[in-house]
């Protein structure tokens, strides 16, 4: 600090003379004003040359239309509609070839519109898990028949066995809705009310969801005896003005039963082999087969599964049940009217009260 002291004090009286236009040089720069204007006049001059260029571009875009020689329709023609119908063309040249993706499983679909017995396939029971069973350790020897082999200590059912056994059923289920039977679809697991509700709509019977009410069938006039009982024909309308002839008679039995879990409702089971019911079950490898009339061994845990058999069945009863109206349109009916009272004759097959059409109970 000392040495600058010093300095500015021997030095500071040159800078304070020095005159202000050496400051004033020093901090500008000298520029000649000629090389500025030609290096304007040449930027100006490229800028015209490169519009000129555009100008001459554009022009050669832009056709010019000569009335004489050509039409405005002629030159606006393009090839737009010719490579839309190629694309298309290709397109359906080349559709069929290679893969083709395989419909996936959505629930509400076996449920909306459930397959027919003749859509029954091993690929479909495939798919719907019906061939896996249970541990070897749980299993019930009189499924051996059933059973194709065992896998990671699993038991495997035939998909052979269970495509026959259940188309089968479906001729069961179909000839008892042909001759007017009643079909009580049942299953109360959980998952299993909307297909059950659904095969039975469709098969014109009963569903229960529900726990069964033991006594239902074999003590039916003390737990159903408030049910309403009504009297149609034979093309399923009521008819009315038999209250006292229902008054006194018993209630309703179905003519079959289809169980969709057998395990649970053993009870329902035993009452319909004392009433002489026959009966249609999901047969799991771990249940016994002897309980239903007609077995399905299938898989029984799965939802799918038991989706599919429920509607191939109500299929099946919606089928019999068309053919019972169609034949009854052309006078032919398929079944046996119910007698409501004594003194009812019966003459030509069917059964009538002053000279009335048949009746039917429901």
């Amino acid at each position: 600090m000392m040495i600058i002291r010093k300095a500015l004090i021997r030095q500071g009286h040159r800078i304070a003379i020095a005159p202000a236009r050496s400051w004033t040089r020093a901090l500008a720069t000298e520029v000649d004003i000629a090389s500025i204007e030609s290096s304007l006049s040449n930027s100006l001059r490229d800028t015209k040359s490169i519009e000129l260029q555009v100008q001459n571009e554009t022009i050669k875009l832009v056709p010019q239309i000569d009335s004489r020689t050509q039409s405005t329709q002629n030159l606006l023609e393009d090839n737009t509609a010719a490579k839309y119908t190629q694309l298309q063309q290709h397109k359906k040249l080349t559709n069929p070839l290679g893969s083709r993706i395989a419909p996936h499983y959505q629930p509400h679909f076996l449920v909306n519109d459930p397959p027919r017995p003749s859509d029954i396939t091993l690929e479909l029971l495939l798919a719907s898990q019906a061939h896996l069973g249970h541990k070897t350790s749980h299993w019930n020897p009189m499924n051996s028949r059933y059973i194709f082999g065992i896998r990671q200590g699993i038991h495997i059912i035939s998909l052979d066995v269970t495509a026959s056994h259940l188309r089968r059923a479906c001729r069961v289920v179909a000839g008892v809705a042909e001759r007017g039977g009643l079909v009580l679809f049942v299953g109360t697991r959980p998952g299993q009310d909307r297909c059950v509700v659904k095969a039975a709509q469709m098969a014109g019977g009963c569903h229960l969801f529900e726990r069964w009410t033991p006594g239902s069938i074999t003590n039916g006039h003390q737990i159903l005896g408030n049910c309403r009982t009504k009297v149609v024909d034979e093309y399923d309308r009521e008819i009315t003005g038999y209250d006292e002839e229902l008054r006194d008679r018993p209630v309703l039995k179905p003519d079959l039963v289809v169980c969709m879990n057998p395990l649970e409702n053993w009870v329902m089971l035993h009452e319909c082999g004392l009433n002489a019911i026959p009966t249609i079950g999901i047969i799991d490898t771990d249940a016994n087969p002897t309980w239903v009339t007609y077995p399905i061994p299938a898989n029984d845990d799965s939802l799918r599964c038991v989706q599919v058999i429920a509607g191939v069945l109500g299929r099946a009863g919606e089928e019999g049940q068309k053919s019972r109206r169609e034949k009854a349109m052309h006078g032919n009916v398929t079944y046996t009217p119910s007698t409501l009272a004594t003194g009812v004759s019966t003459k030509g097959g069917r059964t009538g009260r002053s000279g009335e059409d048949i009746r039917g109970l429901q």
